[in-house]
């Protein structure tokens, strides 16, 4: 790959002596950030959701490596995007090269509204009630305070204190937000491996859970027809695109990506076939602990193997992991999340003070804190789990327009160096926007409250927008 043409990193428009970003992440903590951020809850979670439209073992992993094939898709574009706009924001820039600056912002919009700040409060939640079940003195059981409906309890209370306490270790400096979401993805893997490999060697599970004879005349398609199945795998993905999502992490930060061109698109790749490994080796040991049938029964999948496979007193460890997983997940998404907001506010269409850059730690600090309090009234409020699962929707549909973004700007901009060029154009980002297409069709037909709600949430903002871009040609005018 060729890095001798630089670009340059989004800056705040200011004065020469103006604080400014750093590139401080190598690819190590590239790899780490796209990792961590995407293994957090769900793969303890989700199985129930793929097990009940996919009630065959084959299928049930089948679905995951085709999520993980899909995603891949649409990292060999967005890798390619990556090293033309090695510049903070990511995505956000994406897309305001391919499509003008309104979708963009509606993007951004949709992050900082719900899509972050749900996500960090959804996983700081987690990670202290799994806590709370090592610790019963801190669980979701002791009620601190109720008023007008918002009930505060002690898990929330550890929850708002994770949340402020990552969000001030990424102000002061780059570096340190780095290794403490380091420290919890090297843990993380830690305590997956552990599950994986001694539940395979020790654990009290049966091989024939992957056996197909249970199934009969109907075999791998279980009784459905060709259009039920691909309905179904359809449904399935919602969960396995949920669980593949913060890839796109990486591309968030690239201002601060030592040798972006080369390690933005290398640590989306290594990422992706990482999280793909982890994911069908989880699923694995879910289907060696217990049947399919058994599988589509359970909320807590991650829970019930570890009980079936060990005893319940696995439940204990098992709270740790999970805990670990969740913390570690929130803190890669607040390193990461306000670089976009960061970078909205450059160009205008966001809080001024978002572009700002802390003349010592090099950090956008407002940004961060302005997350930090954003996400904690989510928290109180109880509402971001429902909230995420609308804006899921519009998630998917904007990395599928940005891989459509990907053929315009090949049209529009051929001038632009590309020092990496996308693997398998133009069939498999092709692929990957036929399926996402058809995955969005799938779910305003199948989901038709989220999908209206996800669309609800991103128009909201038109507004804003409208009024930011007003204030900026005033101050441009007066100035």
């Amino acid at each position: 790959m060729d890095s001798t043409t630089v670009l340059p990193v989004v800056e705040a428009p200011a004065s020469d002596s103006s604080p400014t970003l750093v590139r401080g992440l190598g690819l190590l903590d590239s790899v780490m950030l796209l990792v961590g951020g995407i293994i957090g809850s769900s793969i303890f979670l989700t199985a129930r959701d793929i097990a009940g439209p996919l009630p065959h073992p084959v299928l049930f992993l089948l679905v995951w490596v085709l999520g993980g094939a899909i995603s891949m898709c649409a990292c060999f574009a967005f890798a390619e995007l990556g090293s033309m706009f090695p510049d903070s924001g990511g995505q956000y820039v994406y897309l305001r090269e391919a499509y003008g600056d309104l979708l963009a912002f509606l993007y951004g919009w949709m992050l900082f509204s719900v899509g972050n700040a749900g996500s960090i409060a959804a996983l700081a939640v987690g990670s202290a009630a799994y806590l709370g079940g090592i610790l019963p003195s801190i669980s979701q059981q002791h009620v601190v305070l109720s008023v007008a409906g918002i009930v505060l309890t002690r898990a929330h209370v550890i929850a708002l204190t994770m949340i402020a306490a990552v969000t001030w270790v990424n102000v002061v400096g780059l570096r340190r937000g780095a290794l403490l979401q380091n420290l919890a993805t090297w843990a993380k893997f830690g305590a997956i491996g552990a599950f994986v490999i001694l539940g395979f060697a020790i654990g009290k599970g049966d091989w024939h859970h992957f056996t197909a004879q249970q199934w009969g005349v109907n075999g791998l398609t279980t009784g459905m027809t060709p259009g039920q199945l691909l309905s179904a795998f359809g449904i399935a993905l919602i969960a396995v695109f949920w669980a593949y999502d913060g890839w796109v992490y990486v591309t968030w930060v690239a201002g601060e990506v030592k040798e972006p061109r080369r390690n933005v698109p290398l640590a989306m790749v290594l990422g992706v076939l990482i999280v793909g490994v982890v994911y069908v080796a989880m699923n694995m040991t879910y289907v060696y602990a217990l049947p399919i049938g058994e599988i589509a029964r359970h909320e807590t999948i991650a829970h019930d193997a570890a009980v079936a496979l060990f005893s319940p007193a696995a439940a204990v460890w098992l709270s740790a992991m999970i805990a670990i997983s969740c913390f570690g997940a929130m803190a890669c998404a607040v390193l990461s999340s306000p670089r976009v907001y960061y970078a909205m506010a450059v160009d205008g269409v966001f809080f001024r003070r978002m572009a700002k850059v802390h003349p010592k730690w090099r950090t956008p600090a407002f940004a961060l804190v302005a997350q930090g309090v954003w996400s904690g009234i989510l928290t109180l409020s109880g509402r971001y789990d429902q909230l995420y699962t609308y804006v899921m929707f519009g998630m998917v549909l904007s990395y599928t327009l940005t891989v459509i973004g990907l053929f315009l700007l090949r049209w529009k901009r051929p001038d632009i160096p590309r020092p990496y060029r996308c693997t398998g154009y133009p069939w498999l980002p092709a692929i990957y926007v036929l399926v996402g297409a058809a995955w969005t069709l799938n779910t305003i037909i199948t989901r038709r409250t989220e999908a209206f709600w996800g669309t609800a949430i991103v128009l909201v903002g038109v507004p804003g927008y409208v009024y930011w871009k007003w204030s900026a040609r005033k101050t441009g005018a007066s100035a």
